[in-house]
């Protein structure tokens, strides 16, 4: 990892933190303000999904300590629509993926050729909120549509 720009990787690794840790708030919040008939299998979804977020961050602060370098105790902005029905909150979830795969595909980029740690690392985190936002994007769809919600394009 000697050919690598630590300062940029750690600064891109501390934002991730950040993002997945907004996430963990995010979902969890959400998850409090699910009614109605389709409520339990929601909430649990998106209880999950804080779980994984949470997860992420752990990956995240790893990889900076790997590289010897203190994780950030920030957390991600928090955005508060006060729209709670579930495709708001699933609009909203989507955006943040959106953010936080482009971290991810920075981090690539950054070490992409210079560490296959971070390389591997970068490229499965890539892979899963790809399919996190695709999983999405499938939500927002009505029953019986087959075209996608929204332009995400998977790199």
């Amino acid at each position: 990892m000697e050919h690598i720009d630590k300062s940029r990787i750690v600064g891109l690794l501390n934002q991730i933190l950040e993002q997945e840790l907004a996430g963990v708030v995010r979902y969890t919040h959400y998850s409090l303000l699910v009614f109605g008939y389709n409520r339990i299998p929601i909430v649990a979804w998106l209880r999950s999904q804080a779980d994984e977020s949470l997860q992420h961050a752990h990956e995240a602060g790893e990889m900076i300590t790997l590289l010897g370098e203190h994780p950030s105790l920030k957390i991600g902005s928090l955005l508060e629509s006060h729209n709670h029905d579930i495709g708001a909150i699933l609009r909203e979830s989507l955006e943040a993926e959106a953010l936080a795969l482009d971290l991810y595909r920075q981090l690539l980029s950054a070490v992409e050729g210079r560490s296959v740690t971070l390389e591997e690392y970068a490229r499965k985190m890539i892979y899963t909120e790809e399919m996190h936002a695709s999983e999405v994007d499938k939500m927002l769809r009505k029953p019986g549509e087959i075209s996608a919600f929204s332009e995400f394009k998977p790199a």
